[in-house]
């Protein structure tokens, strides 16, 4: 699906509200820049957790405190960055604001969903008893939220090898989803800016592997030390996304997990 210029015009009549800029929010906030949004950022304390975002850029927000709502622009799309709960005050707080004035993105998580011994898809069963999955449901139905459930994240900060370093992981045979930093933000805006209303998207690399691998790959070409092999306590899962690259067309950054270990090593 391509972008007209004419479209992207009219979205960016409205600025760009990244409610909880961590980790992924961050880099979003500066791709969105880049593209010409006017984009703000929120935390419960910007002074603290935003010193890279300019000072007139940020903005205090507390789901929990709702004399924070108003520092929210109205109108303005939202990319919803941190756990949308609990469900009462999200729906207070949106039933306050403009209806259909912007668009709203919600990210998730592949936890989400319910693994089995095929890809999982958008259409796999959801884990509808937890609170999270119940609000972004919520939000997809009622107000038309696209919903990206992101695999693990990985990047500057999250590097795999540090993982293996510190004893986080094990060298099992589960199955393991990753997607880089960037390209998760990327993926957002392109979602925002080109999803149509109440759609859902996984996104991952695409190339679903096993921490052995992993493990295996590290060993060999980078001499990291990897623990021994142990029996999977589960076989975790793997994620489809051919609908994310059959409908939004999206061009990843980091599609090598590999390269992006190689790149990782140059800079150490």
């Amino acid at each position: 699906m391509a972008l007209s210029f004419t479209h992207l015009a009219s979205l960016q009549q409205y600025p760009l509200v990244i409610v909880g800029a961590g980790y992924t929010g961050l880099r979003l906030y500066q791709q969105a820049i880049e593209t010409g949004w006017q984009v703000f950022a929120t935390s419960r304390q910007p002074q603290i957790h935003l010193p890279t975002v300019p000072t007139e850029h940020r903005l205090q927000f507390d789901l929990t405190q709702p004399e924070t709502w108003s520092n929210i622009p109205d109108p303005a799309h939202l990319l919803w960055c941190f756990p949308a709960v609990p469900l009462n005050l999200v729906r207070k707080f949106l039933m306050l604001r403009t209806r259909q004035a912007g668009r709203l993105l919600v990210t998730g998580s592949t936890s989400a969903y319910i693994p089995n011994e095929v890809p999982i898809t958008e259409s796999t069963p959801l884990h509808t008893r937890l609170p999270r999955v119940q609000t972004e449901e919520y939000l997809r139905s009622t107000y038309g939220a696209v919903i990206v459930r992101f695999a693990g994240l990985y990047g500057p900060g999250r590097h795999v090898f540090d993982w293996i370093r510190k004893g986080k992981i094990q060298n099992t045979t589960q199955w393991v989803n990753l997607v880089h930093v960037e390209d998760a933000a990327a993926i957002c805006l392109h979602a925002l800016e080109q999803a149509s209303d109440g759609t859902t998207y996984l996104a991952s690399d695409g190339h679903p592997r096993t921490w052995a691998d992993i493990c295996s790959v590290a060993s060999s070409k980078w001499q990291i030390s990897i623990p021994p092999f142990t029996q999977p306590h589960h076989v975790g899962k793997q994620v489809s996304i051919h609908k994310l690259r059959t409908e939004l067309n999206y061009t990843f950054r980091f599609p090598d997990l590999y390269h992006a270990f190689k790149s990782k090593q140059r800079e150490a």
